[in-house]
């Protein structure tokens, strides 16, 4: 009956089979031939756990358990050890031989030296990427006796006192560590022996990888943290033949740990993250379907991994965050990314003491509250379109272009000293009143502390004031036009007069509440550094608003600041606090006044990176030479000069070596190729290879070609400017994939011996001899370039 039934009604098993004989890999990587039809129990030596299984030790005669034998590896446990040992010995000889050669900084070295710089002086600065990696660099600098007193910059002699040689060669070991962990991931995906060599050759062998690993950076620990990544998860799909033993418990935290670390390194960790996370997805769909599992063992699946691979990574980078702070108390050139609170925190910084109650006449900072926001802020340079007046902005660093004057409007001025002439009787009441009135804030006057000159008034809800800016003197003014970007909302500018028949220099203070006393009644006293307010436009009914959106070159990239329309007290970015605050009328305030939370400090910080990162946009008006898009990269197109050029310069060039930038971006088009053969082959019921294969084709693929996928393509949608190195992560992946389509198509194919080493041999020896052609971009290159002509494979290479 079962021999009339179409093959789409047969089971998998009787599926026509168009060769008799496939090609099995066993674990030690030798290739045996194996009948097309097998046992499933075939399937268990995939999965033989790595736990070595002991007998418990025998009492000696004295009495002791102790002996030399069982803590001593023996040969046999040694000998798979043997190979990647001297690959990390080869990886050691290109990534240190010769790393002092060049004794000035170079590239972003002086970015990331002085970030290190900052860790030894415990001074606050910020960057766009986490804690971790930074940190390191400080502790590579500590090992290496450097004090932090080099600013590192760029293209600058290190001098005498500064190790620089050991300083690198710390954080070179990062990238030294990289090639023994590829050959054993290679193996724990169970590769043949040939691929597991093709890729720790091409890992050791490609020059950009031994080239960003030889300075001050951060993309040695970025790639070592990816690999081990991706080597525990691979032990801990080696494990799931024993659920929940100790190895699977072991190898599940360290993936845990290792996505932490590598997202405390730089975002991009998190696409390596988005590869562990397919794989879980995937295998927790799996065993959905085996409805032999307990539903109560399939809930401690869930649960072991939302608490190894979400909570566990979460505590290491909120770890980070806090070593941070508790590393960087003193105040530095970053504080003006973080809240006002947080700064009045830090050693060496005086927020804390400025008077607290805010008064007219106090000279002030305005501190824009939303995350990522900056500081008030206008300068001498006027706008180029809408009202030609004097620029106004937000500028995230302390500057005395950040200053302002607290002055009551001129209606109020006028009254004011309306109110002192009749106290020395040089006019009635009457005439008072009548100034009031047309001031229209006669009656709040009266409620004031008082009206004696020296007598000092503070500033209250509902006040209507005019924000002076002290260098230049103009006043913040609204008028009704489009702001330059946010059209809808009305442009704030800097205008030199201020006249009475003009009103649009005043506006009205709305407290929204204060960080320590809740709501404010409109009797309570504005505060420094704790009072959240808004203000609002006398005329237009606008608040003003500062959104992290970017101006041209003509605005320096400041922030714009706008009046908008739309009264949502909720909007943070319409908040703003009085940061500086100087008044020698006032008493300073105490530090005990003010203190920070550490989530809100956390959250803040990682906006501000974010809307920093975002902001790292190509210039159109400016060419840069480094930079290059993601589709230059799978062919070489372009490669990046690391320094100076000139003849008396030791040169480096980051270009990745072209037999493994091709061969493996090659492979990965091939790879979308082979597995739309198999889709379409198991849509027709017809199978070349066994459903293990098939299996193991599925899961290496998964994680080689779904990395590559999650560290390239997210580049061709972003904003901001890229440079080579960003696609150094993924060219890992694309080896990967390139050692599994070997092995798919070559290696563990029904081919000659002859084919298999030929095919090898060809991939190894062009990987080695074009290493040694172009050693020089990796080791330096000594005087004119006319010297390296040998080297400009593509005319695109601006090496010359």
């Amino acid at each position: 009956m079962d021999e009339q039934l179409p093959s789409f009604y047969k089971m998998n098993e009787t599926m026509k089979r168009r060769k008799p004989q496939v090609e099995l890999e066993t674990l030690g990587g030798s290739d045996v031939s194996a009948p097309a039809s097998y046992d499933k129990t075939d399937k268990e030596h995939l999965f033989v756990s790595r736990r070595r299984q002991v007998a418990p030790p025998r009492p000696r005669k004295d009495g002791s358990w102790f002996r030399c034998a069982d803590v001593i590896p023996t040969r046999d446990e040694l000998k798979p050890h043997i190979t990647p040992l001297i690959y990390t010995f080869l990886s050691a000889l290109t990534r240190l031989l010769w790393i002092n050669y060049e004794p000035s900084v170079v590239w972003d070295e002086a970015h990331f030296g002085k970030f290190g710089s900052y860790y030894l002086k415990r001074s606050f600065y910020f960057d766009v990427h986490p804690p971790l990696g930074k940190m390191l660099v400080g502790l590579a600098g500590a090992l290496s006796g450097y004090n932090g007193s080099f600013e590192f910059k760029s293209g600058e002699p290190y001098p005498d006192t500064l190790n620089y040689g050991i300083f690198r060669g710390y954080l070179a070991s990062f990238g030294v560590l990289i090639v023994p962990l590829a050959w054993y991931t290679a193996n724990e995906l169970h590769l043949s022996k040939r691929s597991c060599h093709l890729v720790t050759l091409m890992v050791l062998c490609d020059t950009a990888l031994a080239t960003i690993s030889r300075f001050i950076l951060l993309d040695s620990m970025l790639l070592f943290f990816t690999f081990t990544t991706v080597f525990f998860l691979t032990k801990f799909h080696n494990e799931q033949h024993d659920p929940f033993g100790f190895d699977w418990w072991m190898w599940l935290i360290l993936t845990g740990l290792s996505i932490g670390a590598v997202c405390s390194v730089k975002w991009v960790g998190l696409f390596v993250t988005a590869v562990v996370g397919l794989y879980t997805v995937s295998e927790l769909w799996e065993k959905l379907g085996d409805v032999s599992l307990p539903k109560k063992t399939y809930t401690q699946h869930w649960l072991a991994r939302i608490a190894c691979l979400i909570f566990i990574p979460v505590a290491v980078y909120v770890a980070a965050f806090k070593a941070h702070f508790m590393i960087l108390n003193h105040t530095g050139s970053g504080d003006a990314q973080m809240s006002s609170l947080f700064q009045a925190n830090l050693k060496g910084n005086k927020f804390y003491k400025s008077p607290l109650e805010i008064a007219y006449g106090s000279k002030v900072t305005l501190k824009q509250m939303g995350y990522g926001g900056g500081l008030l802020h206008s300068h001498v340079q006027n706008f180029p379109l809408g009202s030609l007046e004097g620029q106004v902005t937000c500028y995230h660093y302390q500057d005395d272009n950040n200053q302002f004057n607290v002055l009551p409007s001129l209606a109020q001025q006028k009254v004011d000293e309306a109110t002192r002439n009749a106290e020395r009787g040089e006019l009635s009441a009457g005439e008072v009143g009548e100034l009031g009135e047309r001031g229209e804030q006669s009656e709040d006057l009266s409620q004031d502390e008082g009206s004696d000159k020296d007598e000092i008034r503070f500033l209250h809800s509902g006040d209507i004031i005019r924000l002076q800016h002290v260098p230049y003197s103009r006043y913040i003014h609204a008028h009704d036009l489009p702001a330059p970007l946010s059209r809808l909302d009305y442009e704030v500018a800097a205008f030199s007069a201020s006249r009475e028949d003009d009103t649009n220099d005043n506006w009205i203070v709305e407290p929204v509440d204060d960080v320590f006393r809740g709501k404010l009644t409109p009797h309570d006293r504005i505060h420094s550094l704790t009072t959240r307010l808004r203000f609002r436009h006398r005329n237009l009914g606008c608040y003003l608003r500062a959104a992290n959106r970017n101006l041209p070159e003509w605005g320096f990239k400041q922030v714009e600041v706008t009046c908008t329309k739309e009264n949502d007290v909720r909007d943070d970015y319409t908040h703003w606090n009085v940061e500086s605050h100087w008044n020698d009328r006032l008493p300073r305030g105490k530090k005990s006044l003010y203190r920070t939370n550490f989530l809100k400090d956390f959250w803040h910080l990682n906006i501000a990176m974010m809307m920093s990162n975002n902001a790292l946009i190509p210039n159109p008006d400016k060419a840069d030479i480094l930079a290059s898009k993601p589709t230059d990269w799978p062919f070489l197109r372009l490669g990046l000069r690391m320094n100076g050029w000139s003849d008396h310069n030791t040169k480096y060039y980051l270009i990745g070596n072209p037999v493994v930038w091709w061969c493996s971006s090659v492979a990965v088009m091939l790879f979308v190729l082979i597995s739309g053969y198999h889709v379409v082959c198991e849509r027709r019921r017809v199978r070349d290879v066994t459903k293990r294969e098939l299996d193991h084709f599925i899961y290496v693929g998964m994680v080689a070609f779904g990395g590559w996928v999650f560290h390239y393509i997210p580049f061709l949608i972003m904003g901001r400017v890229t440079y080579l190195h960003h696609y150094l992560p993924a060219l890992y992946f694309a080896v990967l994939v390139l050692a599994l389509v070997l092995d798919h198509v070559v290696f563990k194919r029904n081919v000659s011996e002859g084919v298999k080493w030929f095919v090898f041999a060809v991939l190894a020896l062009n990987t080695l001899l074009t290493f040694y052609h172009f050693r020089g971009v990796v080791f330096g290159m000594e005087g004119p370039m006319s010297r390296h002509k040998h080297l400009g494979w593509r005319s695109s290479w601006n090496i010359y």
